[in-house]
């Protein structure tokens, strides 16, 4: 591990209610000394540009090695989602209790698919 990646030690997620609550009680909340959260609850109510500023901003933070969102949140931003290829913070798509997962939208699976001439 280069030092450049360090001081990424945090999981980010943009998901439901459920699927936040969860990974909350599995001990994943961060919230920084200026009040920024590592996590992000999308509703019926949430706006698409909130759901983009906040995976722009986990993907440009320098403490999260991970980010997880939910598979159908990540289609009503399926774009943005497309277009981010760097390698840290590593970006999984994760099924919510909801809707399961489908492998033919998962932006990560088709990258692997191509360069496999699959």
């Amino acid at each position: 591990m280069t030092t450049a990646f360090k001081d990424r030690n945090l999981i980010a997620v943009i998901g439901d209610e459920d699927s936040i609550t969860g990974l909350l009680l599995a001990g994943i909340g961060h919230v920084t000394d200026h009040g920024k959260k590592n996590f992000l609850v999308v509703d019926a109510k949430t706006q698409i540009q909130t759901i983009e500023a906040t995976f722009q901003e986990f993907t440009e933070r320098k403490d999260i090695a991970i980010l997880l969102i939910n598979q159908h949140i990540a289609e009503k931003i399926r774009p943005t989602v497309d277009k981010y290829q760097q390698a840290f913070p590593a970006l999984l798509e994760i099924p919510s209790k909801d809707h399961p997962y489908d492998p033919s939208k998962d932006s990560i699976l088709k990258r692997v698919q191509k360069l496999f001439g699959e």
